[in-house]
């Protein structure tokens, strides 16, 4: 008889944004009249840049002719946008990472969740508290996290770091040691972000103790401010204990066409072993490799108009954040991100749970935001509304939230 990996029934529930569309389903079922904005999941709205679209209809007819097709693309990903990653991402930054220490894929979220495989079972993590689900539910289901007790709505075997107002949403150093730290900057989903000084703590106390951070740099293109840091590598060390993950879906709008990459350097080991060659190892053998077509895309994401044009949806995307944040909190609410991250994280009036004020805004107002106890118990009594609406849904949603 098959068995099943039974860690699978350690997981809680569904995935937060699958309730969360559940919701929303049998709201519209049973009132079809509803005008609902959805500012929940972090979707992009505005579409692709035209230099992109150019460049994906000129690798579409390259595969229509012999001389030009691409068939199973290289493992790693093509030499023409390591290369440039390599170059404006990070030498750009002063931060010494090589094209061959870049794993191109299909998006960060998967690589984040799949990175694990290269670590024990008797590994301990620690994530931030809120933190981004995939962090956690991957790890249980391979096992790492113990048994979920529900009064403290914690896995057993989880360290979790409070991330409040009170360290302004920034972990503190945990007292026992864990051996993989989760660190996502600008966060998700609380919109804030980490100086180079505190990163750098980290990046110290990682080297001390042999662990390895996991460090989830999806939204770096949205930090406004010059004094703070885009990638772990600007900090001294990180080499030597850090993994790095990046996604062209937010900075980009690939969202629908699917394009990241991991960045490991070859100096970072754990125990004596070298992880550039396992997670090779893993690439080769579980994955065939981002599209060609998708990969040149994400080529021409960097070049000068693709820069230009990027930069302006990225603008738009955050006036959106100034319209939330400016409009909320000039009605009194209490908020925060918005201003480096495409993400507002406020606190729910009076004592209402997340979920109560999630029900409240989506029957009263139609409108749809994110729970902030769906990313760990200090998420309670706060909401996350993203940037990445249209312009009038946003001012629309803003309206109808100052008015209730």
């Amino acid at each position: 008889m098959a068995k099943i990996n039974d860690n699978y029934l350690r997981l809680q529930g569904s995935y937060l944004f699958s309730t969360i569309g559940k919701k929303v389903r049998e709201f519209s079922e049973q009132h079809p009249e509803a005008d609902i904005i959805r500012l929940g999941i972090g979707d992009v709205t505005r579409p692709i840049a035209p230099t992109v679209i150019e460049a994906l209809h000129k690798a579409v007819d390259e595969m229509g002719h012999e001389e030009t097709f691409r068939g199973y693309a290289p493992d790693l990903g093509y030499d023409f946008l390591r290369n440039v990653i390599s170059e404006k991402d990070f030498k750009a930054r002063g931060c010494d990472i090589e094209p061959d220490e870049i794993f191109v894929s299909d998006g960060a979220k998967c690589d984040c969740a799949n990175i694990q495989e290269l670590f024990s079972t008797d590994n301990t993590i620690a994530v931030c508290d809120p933190v981004y689900p995939v962090y956690v539910d991957s790890n249980v289901m391979a096992g790492r996290t113990g048994l979920y007790d529900t009064a403290s709505e914690r896995y057993g075997k989880v360290i979790y770091m409070p991330c409040t107002k009170d360290n302004d949403f920034v972990p503190d150093i945990p007292k026992e040691v864990p051996d993989m730290i989760y660190l996502c900057y600008p966060n998700n989903p609380s919109g804030a972000v980490i100086t180079k000084e505190r990163l750098q703590e980290w990046v110290d106390y990682a080297n001390a103790h042999d662990s390895v951070i996991l460090y989830d740099a999806a939204y770096e293109a949205y930090i406004s401010d010059p004094s703070i840091p885009h990638s772990i590598y600007e900090c001294e060390g990180a080499r030597d204990c850090a993994i790095e993950f990046r996604s062209f879906s937010k900075t980009a709008g690939f969202t629908g066409l699917r394009l990241g990459f991991t960045v490991i350097p070859k100096d970072l080991t754990t125990g004596g072993e070298k992880l550039w060659p396992l997670w090779a190892r893993r690439h080769g053998t579980k994955y065939n490799g981002a599209p060609y077509i998708v990969q040149r895309a994400g080529e021409a994401v960097y070049s000068e108009a693709g820069r230009r044009e990027i930069e302006e949806q990225i603008a738009y995307y955050m006036g959106n954040a100034k319209i939330i944040y400016e409009g909320l909190k000039g009605a009194g609410y209490e908020v925060y991100g918005g201003v480096n991250a495409p993400y507002i994280w406020l606190r729910t009036p009076g004592n209402m749970t997340s979920w109560e004020f999630f029900d409240q805004l989506l029957t009263q107002s139609g409108i749809v935001g994110t729970p902030g106890s769906g990313f760990g118990p200090s998420g309670e009594h706060y909401f996350r509304l993203t940037a990445f609406g249209s312009r009038e849904n946003t001012t629309r949603a803003v309206e109808r939230i100052v008015s209730r």
